[in-house]
């Protein structure tokens, strides 16, 4: 019985080594318009060949390749797969329905609900996302399903829990005192001093954050007055950054205020996120450290929208009508600065798989498309730290690729409408419909 099961184990280990590294398959990509490098001019009528997860070349002209499933592309658009820099996986789109159901769920209920909204978010062509909040387990258990090949969903580089303060955005805020008393004793992200920050960041790495997230300032959905300016004083930023640089992490600071915007930048973070109220210093700090500006303009609107329908504590509210409009008057000034910018929404305060419609916002705002284009692929890929693998379509990088029928250049609206997705080389979405594979 004992070698039965050896001989099992060894057979089961075999099949799943060999469905990890399946045999390398050939395709070819005949692209009627190609935009291989976003910011740079796109080209006509190109072949891009990829050997199993990766692009092996891009050629000119419509070529012929020897064993090479061909996929006809020849009226579409193709670009490379785009890149959301802020989302939240976990917890349900629907905030009233969330906030009646929280008593309900459980841990299993938010995992299977991150699939499904990482799901739903790929085949909106979205292969890479930075997840910047949610419960480390099953964050970082999905990040890891994902990439072993387990599942479909983008290429996750998560963040684990926001590190905060006492009362801040990201504590436990305006419970009843028996809620309080289970959930604070948990709140290990939580922080007061530059030590204990430094602790705060140490516990997030344990668990396997890929990035760093603290919050500067206010946010709209913690449900604490107080409005929107500096929570986290200047030396716990600066713990919270320098801990994070020792372990090789990236930091990137919810900040809405400028006053903890300012401070954020100064306390040398690689992004700000929703950057709400800005001053000349702001921008002269952008310029001087290199950071990136992440807009989600998506997310004002949405919970804005929330709070209309009664979906928010009437302190979410309040935040939420004195942040709503200020992010695009934030970025239309970023364009003319010519301030570093990446895409993100935000999704999760939105809802996940409608993130391209943040490029609209982001056109509307004074980005021209093929700018927006490029914040969600090259630029964001360099803000993740993954400009060799992902961003462009080359040769030796990651088969991430997307496709729409329209212009993007022409109506930047046709992104919301994905009609290819292919991600390592395994389609997902062809003509506008889910393929289903192993994964799914």
């Amino acid at each position: 019985m004992k070698s039965r099961l050896l001989a099992a184990c060894a057979a089961w280990s075999l099949g799943a080594a060999a469905y990890a590294q399946p045999a390398e398959t050939v395709r070819a990509i005949q692209a009627g318009t190609l935009i291989a490098v976003p910011g740079q001019a796109p080209m006509k009528n190109a072949t891009i060949v990829i050997r199993g997860s990766k692009i092996a070349e891009v050629r000119p002209g419509f070529v012929d390749v020897p064993g090479a499933e061909v996929i006809d592309l020849r009226t579409a658009t193709v670009m490379p797969g785009l890149i959301d820099s802020h989302v939240h996986f976990g917890g349900l789109d629907d905030r009233l329905k969330a906030r009646l159901e929280a008593p309900f769920r459980d841990h299993e209920d938010e995992a299977y609900t991150a699939l499904l909204n990482a799901r739903r978010t790929l085949l909106a062509g979205f292969t890479t996302v930075r997840d910047l909040g949610g419960d480390p387990r099953t964050i970082l258990t999905l990040r890891d399903v994902i990439d072993e090949g387990e599942f479909a969903g983008p290429t996750i580089v998560a963040a684990g829990e926001m590190i905060s303060v006492s009362g801040g955005h990201g504590d436990v805020n305006g419970l009843n005192r028996d809620l309080t008393g289970i959930y604070e004793p948990q709140t290990i992200n939580i922080c007061n001093g530059a030590d204990d920050c430094r602790r705060a960041v140490r516990e997030q790495i344990s668990l396997g954050a890929d990035v760093i997230k603290f919050a500067a300032t206010g946010g709209v959905l913690s449900n604490v007055p107080g409005g929107l300016n500096q929570q986290m004083m200047d030396d716990e930023m600066k713990a919270v950054v320098q801990t994070a640089r020792s372990f090789g992490r990236k930091v990137a600071a919810h900040a809405h205020g400028v006053d903890g915007i300012n401070a954020a930048l100064r306390a040398g973070v690689d992004s700000i996120e929703h950057g709400t109220f800005t001053n000349d210093e702001t921008f002269r700090l952008y310029r001087q450290t290199g950071a990136y500006y992440v807009p989600t303009l998506l997310a004002p609107s949405a919970a804005l929208a929330d709070g209309k329908r009664g979906a928010l504590t009437p302190a979410q509210y309040a935040k939420a009508q004195q942040a709503a409009g200020n992010a695009e008057k934030s970025l239309a000034r970023a364009v003319r600065e010519g301030v570093n910018i990446a895409f993100g929404t935000d999704s999760g305060v939105s809802k996940h798989g409608d993130n391209a419609q943040e490029f609209a916002l982001m056109v509307k705002a004074g980005m021209q498309p093929m700018a927006a284009i490029k914040a969600a692929t090259v630029d964001a890929a360099t803000l993740l730290g993954k400009a060799g693998k992902i961003g462009t379509i080359e040769a030796g990088k990651d088969a991430d690729i997307v496709a729409v029928d329209g212009d993007p250049i022409a109506n930047i609206r046709e992104l919301e409408s994905m009609d290819f997705v292919m991600k390592n080389g395994r389609v997902h979405k062809l003509a506008g419909k889910r393929v289903l594979s192993e994964v799914d």
